[in-house]
């Protein structure tokens, strides 16, 4: 049985506004609710002006008011970017104002460019070469008090939130099998390791205190529609967002175009292809073939789908459909 999450950056679209897009992410989280999902992740990024998700612990507690029983947490929070006490006493509140629904997913990277970096960490060398003992850290604050422990989180104390390691690399599979945690592979934008991370990943599990076996979620972009030219169509937004990255174009998300071969080169296509390789875009005929291989190849335990969508209402309508496969494709797999 796989079961499908979303991961949501709380994007903003041209000609929207912040506020607009914290009402979308409410809406699209009680969707998923209503759908049957698991899990509704949001992502911590900075200085983008598509992405309102910076603040991620705020926006966790936005949609877990909008919600009553789906999970919610961070996909990820940027660990380095944070005092470990900090994020233990934010995670502690979540759990507190939401018992037994709240994740904690941490990543290494900066989750913005190098000069937002060193404003929001000041020491970048130490953030990333801290990042193992920092999680360790984390774990101490959120179980019990020990005896003569003389920094606590509070809230957070006995929380025991569950952490998560979210990764693009082999570094990440290495570790999340060495602390026996949940590991989250980013394939939606960093196809090329995910085989070769999860291989190590589970070869190299160790049993933890949290977790007694594996378990893998992969991402994916996903844009389902009632046809598939409307699909391609909706995911062009994704495929200028991706560009304008790479043109260090900051910008919102973008509206969606009828012929992308007008707003990229060559090879600007070949990169966005290669990079966006999982995506699933298509009818839900399409879609549901397409799910089952990438399950069946990888045999993941989670699924995660960010959905890049500027019209709001198509994107809820994605939700509904990739929920409608989910009976289907478990069956598949």
């Amino acid at each position: 049985m796989i079961p499908f999450s979303i991961l949501d950056l709380s994007q903003v679209v041209e000609g929207g506004t912040v506020e607009e897009s914290f009402r979308n992410t409410a809406r699209m989280a009680k969707a998923a609710e209503d759908a049957g999902y698991l899990r509704y992740w949001l992502a911590e990024h900075h200085g983008m002006p598509a992405v309102a998700s910076s603040a991620t612990s705020v926006l966790i507690g936005h949609v877990g008011h909008a919600t009553s029983k789906i999970r919610i947490g961070s996909g990820g929070i940027m660990l380095p970017n944070h005092a470990p006490l900090v994020i233990a006493e934010q995670f502690g509140t979540l759990a507190a104002l939401f018992p037994g629904r709240v994740d904690l997913g941490l990543g290494r990277a900066p989750g913005t460019d190098m000069r937002t970096a060193r404003a929001l960490r000041r020491d970048l060398d130490a953030g990333a070469h801290t990042f193992p003992n920092d999680i360790q850290e984390l774990q101490r604050l959120f179980g019990p008090v020990e005896d003569g422990q003389q920094i606590l989180a509070m809230p957070g104390v006995d929380s025991n939130v569950p952490i998560w390691l979210l990764g693009s690399s082999l570094y990440s599979a290495h570790l999340a099998a060495a602390l026996g945690l949940p590991y989250a592979f980013a394939s939606h934008f960093a196809p090329d390791a995910l085989m070769d991370a999860i291989a190590i990943y589970r070869e190299r599990f160790q049993p933890s205190a949290q977790l007694d076996k594996p378990y893998v979620m992969a991402g994916i972009m996903g844009v389902v529609a009632d046809t598939d030219a409307e699909a391609k169509y909706h995911f062009t937004s994704a495929q200028l967002q991706f560009i304008n990255l790479r043109r260090n174009a900051r910008g919102y998300f973008p509206k969606p175009v009828e012929n992308m071969d007008e707003h990229w080169t060559e090879s600007e296509r070949y990169n966005v292809e290669h990079t966006l390789q999982y995506a699933i875009v298509g009818s839900p005929k399409a879609a549901e073939r397409d799910l089952a291989d990438f399950i069946r190849v990888t045999g993941i335990d989670e699924l995660i789908i960010s959905m890049p969508i500027s019209d709001v209402d198509a994107r809820l309508r994605s939700i509904d459909l990739f929920a409608g496969l989910d009976t289907i494709v478990r069956k598949a797999a």
